[in-house]
């Protein structure tokens, strides 16, 4: 059973420790598991085959999004799939579908122009993002008009959402089959300590809210960010494969989720799963 991750992390930059442990885990059970770093040679696309029983589109770029394309065209098992995770690298795609769905959201706006969202200021800060960003970089509250003038000049659309006063830290939701776990973090996490945060129970409307999260986009392994304002809770982003910082026995529960996806791709007698504690 041959298993490719497509890696964030470059060939001079260690896997994190969690998606390091999974790798360690999926080798030990008898798969084959080989890392791809695509940004690091020349391809020749008229080259990209299917090679793998399973892919794990782990790294999130234009280039391989590209190839995860190619690679479904052809027949390839993607975890998660090509077209769910082009969606959720598009924001404004994703809370479209995430407000149809009737999933508590800020109002959301999209511009080509900095100075149409000139008006919407009048009821308040927005917050502007690149609509394909991930990680929190770009990420801009703004509260005057002459501040976007520092958008000014960009040909990409302008992603912007009402901005709501988080009652206390961002609240990180991470999805596996099912399984909701919560950890609370300080916005932005600067250190390696502060992206870990700190797990919490997570009560029943949140937890119902992941999981509607994952109905929408049919997919068990996700990551949603939550705001509560004035009691209120909003999701503000949702990610695909996220790292799972934070979560208990993540890579134990992640490598199990994995292998036994590489074997119903390849085919084979699923093994019985690992019993993780919840």
């Amino acid at each position: 059973m041959r298993i490719a991750i497509f890696a964030l992390a470059s060939p001079r930059k260690a896997l994190s420790p969690i998606f390091s442990e999974v790798v360690r885990l999926l080798r030990e059970w008898g798969a084959e598991v080989d890392i791809l770093h695509p940004a690091e040679q020349l391809l020749d696309v008229a080259t990209v085959g299917v090679e793998y029983d399973l892919y794990i589109l782990k790294s999130k770029t234009e280039l391989t999004l590209s190839i995860a394309g190619i690679l479904h065209a052809a027949g390839a098992a993607i975890l998660n799939p090509y077209p769910v995770s082009a969606t959720l690298r598009n924001k404004i795609t994703t809370f479209q579908m995430l407000q149809a769905a009737g999933v508590p959201s800020p109002q959301t706006w999209v511009a080509l122009r900095a100075d149409d969202l000139a008006p919407l200021l009048r009821e308040g800060p927005l917050v502007v993002k690149p609509y394909r960003g991930s990680g929190g970089e770009g990420v801009r509250v703004v509260w005057d008009a002459e501040e976007l003038d520092n958008f000014s000049g960009e040909e990409e659309p302008m992603f912007a959402q009402r901005y709501h006063k988080p009652d206390g830290l961002d609240l990180k939701m991470y999805c596996i089959e099912g399984q909701v776990f919560g950890v609370q973090r300080v916005w932005p996490a600067r250190t390696y300590e502060e992206k870990l945060g700190e797990p919490f129970t997570v009560p029943p409307e949140l937890r119902d809210i992941a999981l509607r999260c994952g109905e929408v986009f049919g997919i068990d392994l996700y990551g949603l960010d939550i705001i509560e304002s004035l009691g209120r809770p909003y999701v503000v982003d949702v990610s695909s494969f996220p790292g799972f910082k934070g979560v208990p026995d993540a890579a134990l529960r992640l490598a199990d989720y994995v292998f036994w996806a590489a074997e119903h791709a390849a085919g084979e007698q699923p093994s019985p799963r690992r019993k993780v504690g919840t």
